[in-house]
């Protein structure tokens, strides 16, 4: 058996240096349905190629999310919490749940993400970028993580949630906390997660209660006074749903602009070949999110024997999900490794696959389409002046800073 067989891949120090991408190529072509054992657990199936992981997505019935069959996540949701912290204040996301219940949750929340409900939230955007890029000295080397790839998706939760932009620090912060069970900066303590939550609760009652009181055409106010079966959704579940929205309409579109323009620093003909010819960004966004993977995996249990792959799969096993490996399964994508503007062909699974499947993916293509296009008239390469440091997670490919110098137009 070779090493990268052995590899624990749930380890979050395996990536702390960044992505082991032999390990999984090395998995996708020799056990591509691979048995990983847990010091803390029973052991989990690692499914790594593109095609079986769309097909598990495709099967809610037989591969669960239910967060009483442990949820979403490697860690047991139902045993430690959502966020792993084992607090008991947080209610069950809508991403833990299975249909039809998952499917109602979702009916809620696509209303609030509708064009016709959006309106004209492009030219929000670009006036947010225009403003953020503004701010930025070109020709020097700065962190551009703080300047614009972490507050543009941001401030614009902040305006889907209906509250102050300005909070978009108090926001990251949070966010970061949620995800961060493995990364020492973002768990100092018990005690420190214990105040981030508290502090977190308290600004989620404060907008339960005006939702409630007075509803907005907001995804606050859909998740508020949303209701299951005629019964309103109690405050833990409100709270649950809403660390789903911040997460995931946060850290993909942030980490997938921090990636993307690595990227371009590594390939500047890339990049050229968007300042040349802007209509490669109507598509070269889903090339972006491949070529990011910013969510690592997504767990499954499998409800009955079954076999993924040609390989048995028991009754009540863990299943995982590796988009950053499905994302670059040679079998799929042509030279997978290579960051291709103009890539056509097979969809990615960044956004997750089947009934899954992020629902805030437009906006965030969106996003990345306007900000780079706003670049592009701007800046004539991206020069990054060292590597970033990376979180220490099994579960977002995330980057903490990334100092780049932007040579201006």
């Amino acid at each position: 058996m070779s090493t990268a067989i052995r590899t624990d891949l749930k380890d979050p120090g395996l990536y702390e240096a960044g992505v082991p991408w032999d390990i999984f190529a090395a998995l996708r072509r020799d056990d591509p349905v691979h048995w990983t054992p847990e010091a803390d657990g029973a052991g989990f199936w690692s499914v790594l190629r593109h095609t079986d992981i769309v097909e598990v997505s495709r099967q809610p019935q037989l591969f669960s999310s239910a967060y009483e069959n442990g949820g979403h996540r490697i860690f047991n949701e139902n045993e430690v919490g959502l966020t792993g912290a084992g607090e008991s204040a947080i209610g069950v996301p809508f991403i833990s749940r299975d249909p039809p219940l998952h499917t109602r949750y979702r009916k809620f929340i696509m209303p609030a993400l509708a064009p016709g409900r959006l309106g004209d939230i492009e030219a929000r955007i670009r006036e947010r970028v225009a403003r953020l890029i503004d701010a930025i000295p070109l020709g020097e080397p700065v962190n551009l993580v703080p300047l614009l790839s972490a507050p543009l998706p941001l401030m614009t939760l902040a305006e889907l949630l209906g509250v102050s932009g300005d909070l978009w620090p108090k926001l990251y912060d949070w966010t970061n906390a949620f995800v961060g069970e493995d990364d020492p900066e973002f768990r100092q303590s018990p005690g420190a997660m214990a105040a981030t939550l508290g502090e977190f609760f308290a600004f989620a009652q404060d907008l339960f209660d005006a939702r409630r009181a007075e509803p907005t055409p907001d995804i606050a106010s859909l998740l508020a006074n949303a209701e299951v079966d005629g019964v309103p959704v109690p405050f833990r579940d409100f709270v649950g749903n809403l660390i789903l929205v911040l997460v995931g309409g946060n850290e993909t579109t942030r980490n997938s602009l921090s990636h993307s323009v690595a990227a371009f620093s590594a390939h500047p003909d890339q990049w050229q070949a968007i300042r040349t010819d802007r209509d490669l960004l109507k598509t070269a966004t889903a090339e972006m999110v491949r070529f990011a993977s910013p969510v690592m995996h997504m767990r499954r249990t499998a409800m009955a024997d079954t076999v993924i792959g040609g390989q048995k799969v028991a009754k009540g096993d863990k299943v995982v999900l590796w988009y950053i490996s499905g994302n670059r399964d040679e079998q799929v994508f042509a030279e997978p490794d290579r960051f291709l503007v103009a890539r056509r062909g097979a969809a990615h699974v960044g956004f997750g696959s089947g009934q899954h499947v992020c629902v805030g993916s437009r906006l965030a293509e969106m996003q990345l389409r306007v900000a780079f296009d706003m670049l592009a008239d701007r800046v004539t390469s991206f020069e990054v002046q060292a590597p970033p440091r990376r979180f220490r997670s099994n579960f977002i490919n995330g980057l903490k800073n990334l100092d780049v110098n932007l040579r201006p137009a």
